[in-house]
């Protein structure tokens, strides 16, 4: 058994006292930080924790990047590393629904309390997303990206979850809701897509559902925003 580390012994990390954010960096520029910031802001004041920093320092001039700011008790904190997350998946991905639940409260913040997303990720397996639901069969959110739907023509965000910044950018100017979807109303979608900042927006082509898979029409957007491409030169 090892010693904890002294920097460990705080509540950030025994407990996940902590708020974060990951957005996309371009050739070294932050992208999109002061809408990430604003998230950042009301979940902090939700938690009860510090505000962050207004300005990030200088970042690594990498091709592609993410960057994490975290906030605790102890002040804001920068992360950064390559984005590289492989060739494009023109045919699409698959998500699929997992039986795990998000955080009553905690659902709208990204906060260290992250493991039930760590879960629903290691459920869907070998598909590229988990969806999370909550406890009366909604779905809510998803284990790494924001979910985005069509259903029945209209492009549908599911209500309850984290406020995506790469969805919201896609959405901004386009017809959209915001509702509850059930888990029963998923056989009818038309086509759905995933969105973050590890990704841009990525079409779905196939969801595992409890029922069996269900094929899903593949519609790759026109987008020009780097935040919203597939990070590949």
């Amino acid at each position: 058994m090892k010693l904890l580390p002294p920097t460990l012994d705080d509540p950030a990390w025994l407990h996940g006292e902590s708020v974060f954010t990951t957005l996309r960096t371009f050739r070294g520029q932050a992208l999109h930080w002061p809408a990430h910031r604003r998230r950042l802001q009301d979940s902090c004041a939700a938690v009860g924790l510090p505000a962050p920093d207004p300005e990030l320092p200088p970042l690594a001039a990498f091709p592609w990047g993410l960057a994490r700011v975290t906030v605790t008790r102890g002040g804001t904190f920068l992360s950064q590393r390559p984005l590289s997350p492989g060739p494009l998946p023109g045919q699409g991905v698959r998500v699929a629904l997992t039986g795990i639940q998000v955080h009553p409260q905690l659902a709208a913040h990204k906060t260290g309390n992250y493991l039930p997303f760590r879960l629903a990720a290691r459920e869907a397996g070998d598909a590229f997303e988990g969806w999370l639901q909550d406890a009366a069969g909604h779905l809510v959110d998803g284990s790494r990206t924001s979910p985005l739907l069509d259903l029945g023509g209209e492009l549908v965000v599911p209500a309850g979850g984290l406020p995506g910044i790469t969805r919201a950018l896609y959405l901004a100017g386009k017809a959209w809701s915001t509702r509850p979807v059930h888990v029963s109303e998923l056989p009818g979608l038309r086509a759905a897509w995933i969105c973050g900042s590890g990704v841009g927006i990525v079409p779905v082509s196939g969801l595992e559902l409890p029922a069996g898979p269900l094929t899903l029409t593949v519609r790759w957007p026109a987008v020009s925003d780097p935040a919203l491409r597939w990070p590949a030169d």
